[in-house]
Protein backbone atom coordinates (compact mmCIF):
# COMPACT_ATOMS: atom_id res chain seq x y z
CA UNK A 1 0.00 0.00 0.00
CA UNK A 2 1.33 3.43 -0.79
CA UNK A 3 1.44 5.74 1.81
CA UNK A 4 -0.98 8.80 1.58
CA UNK A 5 1.46 11.48 3.56
CA UNK A 6 5.57 11.55 3.96
CA UNK A 7 7.87 14.28 4.81
CA UNK A 8 9.76 15.96 2.26
CA UNK A 9 13.01 14.59 4.10
CA UNK A 10 11.70 11.11 3.25
CA UNK A 11 11.62 11.56 -0.66
CA UNK A 12 15.02 13.82 -0.81
CA UNK A 13 17.74 11.82 -2.21
CA UNK A 14 15.09 8.58 -3.69
CA UNK A 15 16.39 7.56 -6.43
CA UNK A 16 14.10 7.73 -9.91
CA UNK A 17 14.12 4.90 -12.44
CA UNK A 18 12.26 4.69 -16.55
CA UNK A 19 9.42 1.97 -16.65
CA UNK A 20 12.86 -0.43 -17.81
CA UNK A 21 14.78 -0.04 -14.83
CA UNK A 22 17.37 2.49 -15.81
CA UNK A 23 18.46 4.64 -13.38
CA UNK A 24 17.43 8.51 -13.91
CA UNK A 25 19.38 10.21 -11.26
CA UNK A 26 17.12 11.34 -7.96
CA UNK A 27 15.34 13.65 -5.90
CA UNK A 28 17.24 16.94 -4.72
CA UNK A 29 14.25 19.06 -3.73
CA UNK A 30 10.60 19.31 -3.46
CA UNK A 31 9.42 23.09 -4.46
CA UNK A 32 6.12 23.98 -2.86
CA UNK A 33 3.54 26.02 -4.07
CA UNK A 34 2.77 27.65 -1.14
CA UNK A 35 -0.49 29.65 -3.06
CA UNK A 36 -1.93 26.02 -4.32
CA UNK A 37 -0.72 24.12 -1.10
CA UNK A 38 0.52 21.64 -3.39
CA UNK A 39 3.87 20.61 -4.69
CA UNK A 40 4.91 22.17 -7.94
CA UNK A 41 7.81 20.08 -9.11
CA UNK A 42 10.89 17.86 -7.94
CA UNK A 43 14.33 18.65 -8.61
CA UNK A 44 16.05 16.10 -10.13
CA UNK A 45 19.18 15.22 -10.29
CA UNK A 46 21.45 13.21 -13.37
CA UNK A 47 24.27 12.86 -14.40
CA UNK A 48 27.89 13.26 -13.26
CA UNK A 49 29.69 11.44 -10.82
CA UNK A 50 29.44 11.73 -7.44
CA UNK A 51 27.20 14.38 -7.76
CA UNK A 52 29.43 16.83 -9.81
CA UNK A 53 28.29 18.08 -12.87
CA UNK A 54 24.97 16.76 -12.60
CA UNK A 55 22.61 18.26 -13.85
CA UNK A 56 18.79 19.34 -12.49
CA UNK A 57 15.79 18.80 -14.13
CA UNK A 58 12.11 20.18 -13.00
CA UNK A 59 9.97 17.34 -12.94
CA UNK A 60 5.98 17.29 -12.34
CA UNK A 61 5.03 16.15 -9.25
CA UNK A 62 2.13 14.21 -11.48
CA UNK A 63 4.60 12.46 -13.83
CA UNK A 64 6.46 10.74 -10.70
CA UNK A 65 4.88 7.13 -9.35
CA UNK A 66 5.77 6.07 -5.99
CA UNK A 67 7.70 3.01 -5.57
CA UNK A 68 7.19 2.54 -1.67
CA UNK A 69 8.99 -0.01 -1.12
CA UNK A 70 11.98 0.48 -3.22
CA UNK A 71 12.27 4.14 -1.69
CA UNK A 72 12.45 4.97 -5.12
CA UNK A 73 10.44 6.81 -7.91
CA UNK A 74 9.39 5.93 -11.52
CA UNK A 75 9.44 8.76 -14.58
CA UNK A 76 7.95 7.57 -17.24
CA UNK A 77 10.33 8.51 -20.18
CA UNK A 78 13.93 7.20 -21.68
CA UNK A 79 17.42 8.75 -21.02
CA UNK A 80 17.59 10.73 -24.30
CA UNK A 81 14.47 12.48 -23.74
CA UNK A 82 15.84 13.49 -19.97
CA UNK A 83 18.83 14.64 -21.68
CA UNK A 84 16.85 16.76 -24.10
CA UNK A 85 14.59 18.23 -21.49
CA UNK A 86 15.18 22.00 -20.20
CA UNK A 87 17.70 21.75 -17.48
CA UNK A 88 19.73 23.91 -14.80
CA UNK A 89 22.77 23.41 -12.71
CA UNK A 90 22.91 24.01 -9.05
CA UNK A 91 24.44 27.67 -9.78
CA UNK A 92 22.01 28.58 -11.94
CA UNK A 93 18.18 28.05 -10.42
CA UNK A 94 14.95 28.86 -12.67
CA UNK A 95 12.99 31.83 -11.01
CA UNK A 96 10.43 29.87 -8.87
CA UNK A 97 7.71 32.28 -10.07
CA UNK A 98 8.06 32.01 -13.72
CA UNK A 99 4.98 30.70 -14.46
CA UNK A 100 5.81 29.95 -18.29
CA UNK A 101 9.08 28.13 -17.95
CA UNK A 102 7.38 25.58 -15.30
CA UNK A 103 4.28 25.45 -18.09
CA UNK A 104 6.80 24.39 -20.88
CA UNK A 105 8.43 21.88 -18.27
CA UNK A 106 4.60 20.30 -17.59
CA UNK A 107 4.49 20.29 -21.36
CA UNK A 108 7.53 18.61 -21.82
CA UNK A 109 6.21 15.58 -19.71
CA UNK A 110 2.77 15.31 -21.02
CA UNK A 111 1.25 17.06 -18.47
CA UNK A 112 -1.02 20.11 -18.16
CA UNK A 113 0.22 23.01 -15.82
CA UNK A 114 -1.98 22.83 -12.67
CA UNK A 115 -2.05 26.70 -11.95
CA UNK A 116 -4.15 27.45 -14.86
CA UNK A 117 -7.45 25.99 -14.48
CA UNK A 118 -8.58 26.49 -18.07
CA UNK A 119 -5.86 24.30 -19.83
CA UNK A 120 -6.44 22.22 -17.06
CA UNK A 121 -10.34 21.96 -17.61
CA UNK A 122 -9.89 22.10 -21.23
CA UNK A 123 -12.15 25.54 -21.35
CA UNK A 124 -9.79 27.82 -24.00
Amino acid sequence: MKPRILSAGTIAKDKVRNPAGEDLGRIEELMLDLQEGRIAYAVLSFGGVLGLGDKLFAIPWPALSLRPDEHAFVLNVDKDTLKNAPGFDKDHWPDADDLDWLAQVYRHYGHDPYWDRTIASGRS
